[in-house]
């Protein structure tokens, strides 16, 4: 069985790495079928940049426009006071570590750590 998932945990709070790694490449991997399948998992410091920061969600909104789904640490938006404004962008907050361990069990899912 091959990959056709794709998980992108993305942890880092540098923009600079946000923009030129899990935006960027997340924005283009449905389009042009490198993944039948793509989530976007914000976990840690990134969900202090997805919160505040306008370029960042404009890329992001490109990404769910795509097709990418989202989700985010419902423990870490609480500990930034970020809850509401990730979900005021479409952006599930939830127990991630719910869905990472299911995705490192399953043969069908690829997980990237940024």
């Amino acid at each position: 069985m091959s990959k056709t998932k794709l998980l992108i945990v993305w942890t880092n709070g540098d923009k600079e790495v946000a923009m030129k790694l899990p935006l960027l490449y997340g924005s283009v991997i449905l389009e042009r079928g490198y993944w039948e399948e793509a989530h976007l998992m914000i976990w840690g410091p990134s969900i202090k940049l997805a919160a505040a920061d306008e370029e960042v969600q404009a890329r992001l909104k490109q990404m769910q426009e795509s097709g990418v789904t989202m989700s985010a640490c419902i423990v870490c938006t609480d500990d930034y006071n970020a809850t509401e404004a990730l979900a005021a962008q479409g952006i599930e907050n939830t127990h991630t570590g719910e869905m990472l361990t299911e995705c490192l069990k399953d043969d069908t899912w690829a997980v990237m750590t940024v």
